[in-house]
């Protein structure tokens, strides 16, 4: 029965790791990092395989399990940031990804963690919104109101950045 669990589990890990990376890779902009989390988030349900695999949608599992430590992550990420200014330490700098991956990044991290989850779920995930409703706990209403000012919001923030360019400022 091990082996059969650890096949279902293969399976499973072979069909969706590839979302859940680029669905964490949107909400927090590091590649490496979404790897990361991904990775911890599969370990998790390989841990409590019996149970999960029953669930009707394991991914979405996988999905909030990788949601919760990323912001975990970023908690003490800020402390420890909050903690070396208080030291007065500055970071190195090092090369950084191209400017239209800065400003899409740079957009989607100015929204509200809620208005990022769905665009990340919607578009990158091609969920319905009745999906990211079911997955997130969410009422659809609720699903469509946030996807509608991530949008604006989005396009906003986008037309700023470009606006900035063009100007040199």
């Amino acid at each position: 029965m091990a082996s059969r669990d650890s096949a279902d589990f293969d399976a499973f890990y072979i069909a969706t790791v590839r979302r859940v990376v680029l669905y964490l890779y949107a909400a927090c902009g590091d590649r490496a990092e979404a790897q990361d989390l991904a990775q911890e988030a599969f370990a998790r349900a390989w841990q409590h395989w019996s149970r999960i695999s029953g669930y009707e949608d394991p991914e979405a599992w996988v999905r909030t399990v990788a949601w919760r430590l990323m912001a975990n992550r970023w908690r003490g990420l800020r402390r420890w940031v909050a903690a070396r200014a208080r030291m007065g330490r500055a970071d190195e700098a090092t090369a950084g990804p191209t400017p239209d991956r800065v400003a899409v990044t740079g957009a989607l991290q100015r929204l509200p963690v809620a208005q990022r989850q769905v665009i990340a779920l919607h578009y990158l995930l091609d969920m319905p919104v009745s999906e990211i409703a079911a997955s997130t706990g969410t009422p659809v209403g609720t699903v469509k109101v946030r996807l509608s000012r991530a949008r604006a919001a989005l396009s906003e923030l986008l037309d700023e950045e470009i606006s900035d360019v063009t100007s040199g400022a």
